[in-house]
């Protein structure tokens, strides 16, 4: 039965639900609250309908706390002839219905909206984030990317729970009891008025700098986050180099940062604390000492007294759970308006509204005026044209940073390209969805990072709906299977079940490269791009995969950057790229027939590698 009322309460809202994808995100705090609350509106209705509904029934019982003491002093039988039925009744209501009601109250926030409001939150966010391009996240640190997308939503779930658990009910407190004051004696009023005015003051004086002041304690955090994650991402580097004393003044510099703004927020809640104490000594002794000058007139009856005591306490134990709450409230606030700097960040490559599925047929490729140099004066590529027929393969050779790499990550859409076209059997890259253009792409690159999953997941990412025996043996075609066997992770799992590390850091180089060629094999997209496939091989495995490779790429259009000219020789045609623009262009021996920068490249290799500095002897 209560596993059934707690399902009940857990499932009023899916956490999951459709909700229609913004290109531009509201950039200001309401805004974006209402897009992510619209789920729990009718919840929201009614949880704040409880807060006021519990807080009335608690000003309720104080002002008939009073009423008994002022029907006491008729003696104990004709209190009770006269009172009996009503204590029962009140009695009953204490015990069974006040319970229910507190209880349901409590249902839906803890267990409707706090545990299904963060979940929809980080869920929408990381879709969101998924969804920018591979620009946006080379500008920041995955670590500061992800910590907003966990603080987030346990900051916006608190903020919710405290405007039901904290703000709504003393509001609704607050009101009752001056009600009941004003029924009490109108002049009771007067100090609760002040102390409120002084109250608000006191409120708004904190508000205007702990919002601020949380957001900078916020930001300051993520840097921590961002710099720590940094060096850990990169600890062979930073063994390497033997840079530990570096890393730790590095990430020293953001922790005192963080020090220094959280030691300011903390400020501001001291000052806070000293002012409520004072404000909450002037309510008790403004409203109680009038109570009482009231009553030695003859004004008010002891049941006044009573309840204007109890009342006044029970504010001042609240008063500062209120302003913790407030401050909760606001600091989290901040934590929320901090990630709404990532989360709410418009989405800048997107898919045109009438973007249809790349069609493909050959495999065509033609650049026309391609132009990108990432937003800079020079680097990148500078009016390129090309055509690539059907089933063509290209090698791609030049100086580090004359538009290799450029050239393929437009290809692939993960940047639009700041002038000129591509076009893929006669279709605009632009025109179509990004993903069902990557789906037509397999890639090699040079940094062939894993995900931090199982050697099988990793393989079947290039085609998920892929056997486990195809999977396999694309792993051998590779040249992996026979390592793939022996391995085994800390967890026992073994073989094609074992995790391979964040970024497969517990791989080798070549191991790494040798699964994500698996991975490429298994796609078996039309369109293959290689860059530099084969850079982290032993010669051996090298020479074995260089067989695979070339029996991949039949019937496929192909586009490899290689520094190692041995791996391209055979290619259709080399294009020799230079300050951005194609300089040379034929066949291998063509090209040493020209004598010109291909020839020199050729000239001065060692051990098959280009060498790129002028200087070389």
């Amino acid at each position: 039965m209560i596993e059934r009322l707690f399902k009940y309460f857990e499932n009023l809202v899916d956490p999951y639900v459709d909700y229609p994808k913004e290109d531009r995100p509201p950039q200001t705090l309401w805004p974006f609250f209402k897009g992510y609350s619209q789920p729990f509106k009718k919840v929201f209705a009614l949880t704040g309908f409880m807060s006021i509904l519990v807080a009335a029934i608690e000003v309720g019982l104080i002002y008939y706390m009073g009423r008994i003491v002022d029907v006491l002093d008729q003696g104990p039988e004709q209190m009770w002839a006269l009172h009996g039925t009503e204590l029962i009744i009140v009695g009953l209501f204490i015990i069974f219905l006040r319970p229910a009601l507190q209880a349901l109250d409590v249902a839906l926030i803890n267990n409707t909206i706090l545990p299904n409001f963060g979940t929809l939150i980080r869920w929408r966010a990381h879709r969101q984030v998924l969804r920018q391009s591979v620009g946006w996240f080379e500008n920041d640190f995955a670590g500061r990317i992800a910590n907003r997308i966990m603080q987030t939503p346990p900051a916006a779930g608190e903020v919710v729970f405290q405007a039901f658990d904290a703000l709504s009910f003393s509001l609704a407190y607050l009101i009752g009891a001056a009600i009941l004051l004003t029924t009490a004696d109108p002049r009771l009023l007067i100090p609760l008025v002040i102390w409120f005015a002084l109250y608000l003051t006191l409120t708004r004086w904190a508000i205007r700098r702990i919002g601020p002041a949380s957001k900078a304690a916020s930001d300051a955090r993520s840097n921590v986050t961002g710099r720590v994650v940094d060096a850990y991402t990169n600890i062979h580097s930073v063994k390497m180099f033997a840079h530990h004393d570096r890393e730790e003044l590095y990430a020293k510099e953001a922790i005192e940062e963080a020090r220094r703004t959280f030691q300011i927020e903390q400020r501001i809640f001291t000052v806070m604390d000293f002012s409520l104490v004072m404000l909450n000594g002037l309510l008790i002794v403004g409203v109680v000492g009038w109570a009482l000058a009231l009553w030695f007139q003859g004004q008010a009856s002891v049941g006044t007294v009573a309840a204007a005591a109890t009342l006044t306490l029970r504010l001042n134990s609240m008063t500062a759970w209120i302003m913790w709450a407030l401050s909760a409230f606001f600091r989290q606030l901040g934590v929320v308006a901090e990630g709404m700097e990532t989360i709410a960040q418009p989405i800048t490559l997107v898919d045109d509204a009438d973007a249809k599925p790349l069609v493909l047929t050959d495999g065509r490729i033609e650049m026309r005026g391609l132009t990108h140099h990432y937003g800079r004066q020079s680097g990148g590529l500078n009016a390129v044209d090309l055509v690539i027929e059907p089933g063509q393969k290209i090698g791609l050779i030049g100086r580090s940073g004359a538009g290799k790499s450029t050239l393929l990550k437009l290809l692939l859409r993960f940047y639009n390209a700041e002038a000129g076209q591509i076009r893929i059997d006669g279709q605009d890259v632009t025109s179509v969805t990004q993903d069902s253009l990557r789906r037509q792409m397999g890639m090699v690159q040079q940094d062939s990072a894993l995900l931090h999953r199982s050697v099988l997941d990793n393989i079947r990412y290039g085609r998920p709906e892929a056997t486990e025996a195809e999977a396999i043996e694309a792993a051998k075609q590779a040249e992996a299977h026979e390592f793939i066997e022996g391995l085994e992770d800390p967890e026992g799992r073994s073989g094609y079940a074992s995790r391979v590390g964040e970024r497969g850091v517990k791989l080798s180089g070549g191991q790494r490269q040798r699964i994500t060629l698996a991975r490429v094999i298994l796609k078996d997209a039309p369109i293959l791009l290689l860059d530099e496939a084969t850079s982290a091989l032993d010669s051996e495995v090298e020479a074995a995969i260089q067989k695979t490779l070339y029996g991949m790429m039949e019937g496929k259009t192909v586009i490899a950057i290689a520094h190692r000219l041995s791996t391209i020789a055979q290619m259709d045609r080399i294009l020799v790229l230079d300050e951005g623009r194609i300089v040379e262009d034929g066949d291998h021996h063509a090209l040493l027939a020209a004598g010109g920068l291909y020839a020199q490249f050729w000239a001065r290799q060692s051990g098959g590698f280009l060498k790129t500095e002028d200087d070389e002897t």
